[in-house]
């Protein structure tokens, strides 16, 4: 198994929060199995979700911050992402990261001809994408009452289409009624799924 480059995107406002104990969990597990990772706490760094009209072209200059997203997305060996839901959906802030980042030229690409009335073609090199939420919504009504929203977005309207194959989500639930011991087995979760699907560099023999 050769080094890995892994992007974590984490989006909680509160630096106690579970959601960051998640992200330390893999970015912990990840180092340790000897990947490169590059963490963005997203409200930690302050990303500004807006997509203006200036960058919506796919030959828009882009800033930077905006730039430096780009490449390290589009070059990534494996995502995670680490989100609460709230209202069926990701934070503002990880929505904007979507608009401003997953872009064409980057995560997918139209072929020629096609004016985006059809299917594009995936850019993104990783094949492997892990989404870990937290809820305060039962994973049976969930689905049932909700139709599972996050499962959609995630893993057909946004990784599918950008050509990541390898799409894996656990959802954490319920947090409002866990205790220390509970979330103790949540985060052992999190590191034998980061290890599964981000195992540790073989040497050689």
């Amino acid at each position: 198994m050769i080094i890995m480059k892994v992007s974590i995107i984490l989006a909680h406002p509160d630096p106690g929060s579970f959601n960051h104990a998640i992200a330390k969990k893999a970015s912990g597990t990840l180092e340790h199995n000897g990947h490169d990772v590059a963490i963005h706490d997203l409200y930690r760094e302050c990303f500004d979700p807006v997509l203006t009209l200036e960058e919506i072209p796919k030959t828009a200059p882009l800033g930077p911050v905006i730039q430096n997203h780009c490449e390290e997305i589009h070059s990534a060996d494996g995502i995670i992402i680490i989100h609460p839901n709230w209202w069926g959906m990701p934070p503002a802030i990880l929505k904007g990261w979507v608009d401003r980042v997953i872009r064409p030229g980057v995560a997918y690409e139209f072929l020629e001809g096609d004016n985006g009335e059809g299917v594009p073609c995936g850019r993104l090199l990783a094949r492997t994408a892990i989404v870990f939420n937290t809820s305060n919504t039962d994973a049976v009504r969930e689905r049932n009452n909700f139709g599972d929203p996050l499962q959609m977005i995630w893993e057909d309207c946004i990784f599918g289409l950008c050509g990541v194959t390898n799409f894996h989500r656990r959802t954490f639930s319920v947090m409002v009624t866990s205790d220390q011991r509970q979330r103790i087995t949540w985060l052992d979760e999190v590191g034998d799924m980061v290890d599964e699907y981000f195992p540790a560099k073989r040497e050689n023999v």
